[in-house]
């Protein structure tokens, strides 16, 4: 982010393919089934689509104050994109223009598509809340309140077996929720401001990433998770991603050495 660039890594061979400017870039998600590469640059209050193959800038569209987080709806095909300060949700469409706004009432945290409900979740964060929208008008359609968390900013769904994963990085807790109940199953704590998450749907297992360093696994269970380890990993060692075909699980550092960034690439034990 700092040094604004998007950095494509092939996990085959190990090694940078491409580096493609993009002021601030913050959140990015790759869409195979159109060929394109979404990613939010949050200095330039815009998001930018791109060419999954060449790398080459398709369009850029305004998204507010502070562009983060982003979601594909398969659906719909549009992609929905987080602006934090300004308490908005931008909706692109496939080609990645702007057709609606839509006004959370509150900061902006992590977006995610539930398949099943074909709904959209996002993180209120200010208000310890999650909003619920139909892509189909556009709108608000439901509130949950999230106990037991003091800023909800992360957000992860597992639609196959109706959970979804909260953090609160005012608290560090990680929270459980039940999508067929809308209910609470678990309280967890975590690393010091946890930021983003990423899960491997074949193990069934959670990673969660914080600013402080510290990263916590969990084993996905019928209802909730089961705690499997929390330490230190690195300093800010707050983003992460996971290969569900190999599971190896990656962590970009933005300062892993003298020589500057680094990609750690870990193996589940």
């Amino acid at each position: 982010m700092d040094a604004s660039e998007l950095r494509a890594f092939d996990v085959r061979k190990r090694e940078i393919v491409k580096t493609i400017a993009a002021p601030g870039v913050h959140g990015v998600i790759a869409v195979p089934q159109l060929g394109r590469v979404f990613a939010s640059a949050t200095s330039a209050r815009e998001v930018m689509t791109l060419d999954a193959h060449t790398g080459a800038v398709l369009a850029r569209a305004p998204a507010g104050d502070y562009p983060d987080g982003l979601a594909y709806d398969p659906a719909d095909r549009r992609v929905v994109v987080s602006d934090e300060s300004g308490g908005v949700e931008t909706v692109l469409n496939a080609a990645g223009h702007r057709i609606a706004t839509i006004s959370l009432g509150g900061e902006a945290g992590n977006v995610q598509y539930d398949n099943v409900t074909r709904r959209i979740f996002v993180d209120v964060q200010s208000q310890n809340e999650i909003a619920v929208i139909d892509p189909h008008t556009n709108r608000v359609v439901r509130r949950i309140h999230v106990a037991d968390c003091d800023n909800d900013h992360s957000l992860l769904i597992d639609s196959p077996r109706r959970l979804a994963f909260i953090t609160c990085d005012g608290d560090a807790h990680l929270l459980t929720l039940s999508l067929r109940t809308m209910r609470v199953t678990g309280v967890f704590k975590v690393g010091d401001s946890p930021d983003v998450l990423a899960f491997d749907s074949a193990l069934r297992r959670l990673y969660v990433s914080a600013e402080s360093g510290v990263v916590g696994v969990f084993a996905e269970t019928a209802r909730s998770v089961r705690p499997l380890g929390l330490g230190f990993l690195a300093s800010e060692a707050h983003s992460v991603a996971v290969d569900p075909r190999t599971h190896l699980v990656y962590f970009p550092l933005q300062q892993g050495s003298a020589d500057g960034p680094q990609l750690l690439i870990m193996r589940p034990t």
